[in-house]
């Protein structure tokens, strides 16, 4: 039984990979139509925190919990980052705190489950983008995503051209410029689907 219930916990999740390739491909009605569609909260969070940055709309971002007690590393993680979008959207006071609830949930997340997917993912973003007086450290959160790329075969929702993307722009950030052009060229040929392929044309301001 035990053995049973493991297997499915490890098996791939069809809405995960629906939510990943709508993301990839903008497809931002796609999105809405599995938010509607999420049976559970893990799942209402993901696409959450796929949606958003597509669409910038913040009322994905209205009545987030402040906490998760019994919530698993990855929902924990999820719930972090879009804490950290809300940060973005509001007065410099009201980001300072929200700012600070993230990081305090993110650090949850990785007590739980340093390994989660979705752990290393938003911790990797959370270094980029956090200003240097809180602890920026693009190194580190290359490192992240390089770990995260030799998961993502068996992550549930990401794939490892999401993984190697982010991690480009950290080697960049981080000024090891010759790893970092020899993984852009790499991921350039392999035809990315529009959202990475905007992001290596156009990448974010960190």
């Amino acid at each position: 039984m035990l053995v049973v219930l493991l297997l499915a916990l490890m098996a791939p999740s069809p809405f995960a990979q629906e939510v990943q390739h709508a993301y990839a491909h903008q497809e931002a009605d796609t999105l809405r139509t599995l938010l509607s569609r999420a049976e559970s909260r893990s799942d209402s969070l993901l696409v959450r925190y796929r949606l958003y940055p597509i669409t910038e709309d913040a009322s994905l971002l209205d009545n987030l919990p402040s906490e998760l007690p019994d919530g698993s590393a990855r929902e924990q993680a999820l719930l972090s980052g879009l804490w950290s979008y809300r940060a973005g959207e509001t007065s410099i006071l009201n980001a300072v705190q929200y700012g600070r609830r993230s990081a305090n949930i993110l650090e949850r997340a990785r007590k739980q489950d340093p390994d989660d997917p979705y752990v290393l993912l938003i911790e990797g973003q959370s270094l980029l983008f956090r200003p240097a007086i809180a602890g920026r450290d693009p190194s580190t959160a290359a490192a992240r995503f390089d770990r995260l790329a030799t998961l993502a075969d068996t992550a549930i929702g990401i794939t490892k051209m999401e993984a190697q993307v982010w991690q480009w722009l950290a080697l960049r950030e981080a000024g090891q410029m010759d790893a970092a052009k020899q993984l852009h060229e790499r991921l350039l040929n392999q035809t990315p689907p529009p959202l990475y392929r905007q992001f290596l044309d156009d990448p974010p301001e960190v």
